[in-house]
């Protein structure tokens, strides 16, 4: 089967970067002709299966859901931007996906601008709605909701996430036929349990393989010197917290940050771990302790599996709502126990763990959301377990994430409904 996978962006990081690479790995692995259009300018550096990727010339632009900084282009907000200038944009992605026709499934990447793609191409389609457009750039512009709802009205099939996401697509887009609730994946060879002895020595080797970053200038690149601050900071065997993501207000690690400085007083001697790049680091470091908190800059996946393998619990705070918790789902298949605030998407990810955990424990699937309080005494109760609890809730994480997230399962619905 020849597919194209429309995504618009870049390749690495989170989020539906993740999402796009994940699908074409995964679909060439089982045979397909499978072809990528995006921004990335650095495809060699990832596992795509053998899949191919063209980078169409969109003029210098690119149109965000969230600002940051990408090397070769003006950056806009989509919201910003005129609709002459979207439609140009729109024009040459759909150009180029016309040049690649005929496919016999033509996958898009958000509502907007992907499914605008999809619709110019002249091609059926199908489109993945993102929790990012429809919350960052499309609600409440009704401009953008009735562009919004006239390409999803044309697509074959639409996409989304979790039960939450398809609420709020109706709330922005009104009512869309053909939707299809397909919960994101994760790669269960990659993300999967690993010995706690090797792990420091093989993330210190990581760390040693990132490339310069003199001054920690380059924001989207491991800090300077990880290696060595790594070393020093893990050794031991204190409890370990970890965060992994943007370092944005709304991702809720202040919330983090709040409960870990109240851990001591509940005789837990607990050190966090706090990786990724955003525009609130410098806010966050301010209110961190810095004996008892590291700063790493972006991690790859490379280094990610190591350092949840030291891990004693990965926390996922968000105070804004998420399509779908993929960072926890991450963390759950590495073996290490996610703890969740409980709403949106994430909510249905703590469900899902719920479902496999010991019933005396499910509670310490997550918190209430923006509550310091309440995460620091599930996270004192979960970072004290004894050995036969804490391997119960362990194996319970990576069966929840076997079971319902795997890219696999995801990749085989999409296709079966898409089409």
């Amino acid at each position: 089967m020849r597919i194209l996978i429309w995504h618009g962006y870049l390749l690495g990081g989170t989020g539906s970067n993740v999402y796009s690479r994940q699908l074409a790995r995964e679909w060439a692995r089982e045979g397909h002709d499978v072809t990528v259009l995006c921004q990335e300018p650095h495809p060699e550096r990832y596992d795509l299966g053998g899949a191919s990727t063209v980078r169409p010339d969109v003029g210098g632009l690119l149109p965000v859901f969230v600002l940051d900084r990408y090397d070769g282009y003006r950056v806009e907000l989509v919201q910003d931007c005129s609709r002459e200038e979207l439609d140009v944009w729109v024009e040459a992605n759909a150009a180029a996906v016309r040049e690649h026709l005929p496919a016999d499934f033509l996958f898009c990447n958000h509502v907007l601008l992907g499914g605008a793609v999809g619709a110019a191409s002249g091609s059926p389609f199908s489109v993945k709605a993102h929790g990012s457009e429809l919350e960052y750039s499309l609600r409440g512009r009704p401009e953008l909701e009735t562009w919004g709802r006239e390409v999803l009205e044309r697509a074959n099939a639409v996409f989304v996430g979790s039960e939450h996401i398809r609420r709020v697509l109706e709330e922005v887009c009104g009512h869309v036929d053909r939707v299809h609730e397909v919960p994101p994946g994760v790669d269960v060879e990659e993300w999967r349990p690993r010995p706690r002895g090797d792990a420091l020595a093989a993330l210190i080797a990581e760390a040693r393989n990132d490339p310069p970053n003199p001054g920690n200038a380059n924001e989207r690149l491991p800090d300077e010197g990880n290696a060595e601050r790594l070393a020093g900071f893990l050794a031991g065997d204190r409890p370990t917290v970890v965060y992994f993501g943007k370092l944005l207000h709304n991702k809720g690690v202040h919330v983090l940050l709040e409960a870990l400085q109240g851990l001591e007083a509940l005789h837990v001697d607990a050190r966090a771990v706090i990786v990724g790049f955003g525009d609130y680091r410098a806010e966050l470091q301010r209110m961190a302790d810095p004996a008892r908190t590291l700063f790493t800059g972006p991690f790859e996946h490379r280094h990610l599996v190591h350092l949840l393998a030291l891990a004693d619990a990965c926390v996922v705070p968000s105070i804004f709502p998420e399509a779908f918790g993929m960072v926890a789902a991450e963390a759950a298949a590495a073996g290490c126990p996610p703890l969740v605030a409980r709403h949106s998407g994430l909510a249905e990810v703590a469900e899902g763990l719920e479902a496999q955990y010991p019933a005396d424990l499910r509670h310490l699937a997550s918190f209430a959301t923006g509550d310091a309080e309440d995460l620091r005494a599930k996270l004192a109760e979960l970072l004290a377990l004894p050995v036969a609890a804490r391997m119960q809730v362990e194996e319970a994480a990576r069966r929840a994430a076997v079971t319902h997230w795997s890219w696999k399962s995801v990749a085989d619905r999409l296709l079966t409904l898409g089409r």
